[in-house]
């Protein structure tokens, strides 16, 4: 039974389609029930108004169901059915935590959606919503120095309380530094594009800087050499004994480096005792400040450098160190001892590893 409209209901029509705020999709509306109340056929309105017959029957469908308030609001949608049940995509995250594919090293999103008879976008959801990355690995080594906690206590002690009247040098060598020129000149930057260099390169030859971070001022003490021997090393150290005020002690954080530790050197040292050796526990270079400088040097001078010549790349180092100690940047080290010990024995015990 067709549904009849009151002169209440007409007036109200008339002032959805000529309102100014009214939701231009109500004025659409609107006007379908108006021209059919006009006696207008139903393909006429759909051509009058450029919409699909199916839009025309719907709402007046939905006006003779519910009257005009009925053309004011969207019908309420149960929304889509998920295919992933919650069984599933608990698989999925085990397969990529504790499951390896047959023919591969680690999953991958077209791997793991075959395996798993979902689809890829499905198994991409799940592992951003897990935080699951198992095409990325990072590397690691875990010291087994038998000292380990004595000599993190010793050096993180050095850098939150450093001594009074005296300076911790953080020192280590950058060796086998490659003056490398490419083969052909590249291409810069333009809008859009980025900038480019040649995968091969001509090689000129290599230098090792030797470099010292005063850790309360953030300035450094360096020097390029051909090698990294002994006698290398002890010029450095009598570098250092020169450009230091003589009345105060140096602490020297350095590695396990074989040059470090000769008789040549302890010999040396015994002579002059304002020099104290503090080493960093086997495969611990992260303990190191001076990596955090060597860092530096490679981003912004080093890796996109060309040098046509070994001088020519020991003339930036020295222009990068002079211009670094004019502004020198302080790196501060923020872990305690025992946060960073807390870690490495969470680490070890994943491992079932000790020191």
């Amino acid at each position: 039974m067709e549904r009849k409209c009151t002169k209440q209901e007409k007036q109200y029509l008339l002032r959805l389609i000529r309102g100014r705020n009214t939701p231009q999709k109500v004025v659409l509306r609107a006007k379908i029930v108006w021209k059919k109340m006009e006696g207008i056929r139903k393909k006429q309105i759909a051509e009058e108004l450029k919409i699909s017959r199916t839009t025309v029957d719907l709402w007046l469908k939905r006006y003779q169901e519910g009257g005009i308030e009925a053309l004011l609001k969207d019908a309420s949608r149960s929304g889509r059915k998920p295919k992933i049940t919650d069984e599933k995509e608990k698989a999925i995250v085990e397969a990529t935590l504790h499951s390896k594919p047959s023919n591969a090293t680690h999953w991958s999103v077209r791997l793991m959606s075959k395996a798993q008879h979902v689809s890829r976008m499905a198994v991409q959801r799940i592992w951003k919503k897990y935080n699951l990355k198992p095409y990325l690995v990072k590397t690691f080594k875990v010291s087994n120095d038998k000292h380990f906690v004595e000599k993190v206590k010793d050096i993180v002690g050095l850098y939150l309380n450093p001594p009074d009247k005296a300076l911790v040098l953080s020192i280590d060598e950058k060796s086998q530094i490659q003056a490398l020129d490419r083969t052909q000149p590249g291409l810069p930057m333009t809008k859009g594009h980025a900038g480019t260099m040649t995968h091969d390169y001509k090689r000129h030859g290599t230098t090792t800087l030797f470099a010292a971070l005063n850790i309360l001022d953030g300035k450094i003490i360096g020097e390029c050499m051909a090698r990294h021997r002994q006698d290398e090393f002890l010029r450095f150290l009598k570098k250092i004994d020169r450009e230091t005020p003589q009345e105060l002690d140096l602490h020297l954080i350095v590695d396990n480096y074989g040059a470090h530790k000769t008789a040549k050197i302890k010999r040396w040292l015994k002579k002059h005792s304002r020099f104290i050796m503090h080493f960093t526990p086997t495969s611990a270079s992260w303990i190191n400040m001076i990596e955090r400088f060597f860092s530096e040097l490679t981003i912004k001078r080093i890796r996109r450098g060309v040098f046509r010549s070994v001088k020519e790349l020991e003339t930036t180092i020295k222009d990068f160190i002079q211009k670094h100690n004019k502004n020198p940047r302080i790196f501060t080290w923020t872990k305690d001892a025992n946060t960073i010990l807390a870690r490495v024995k969470k680490c070890t015990e994943l491992l079932g590893t000790a020191h």
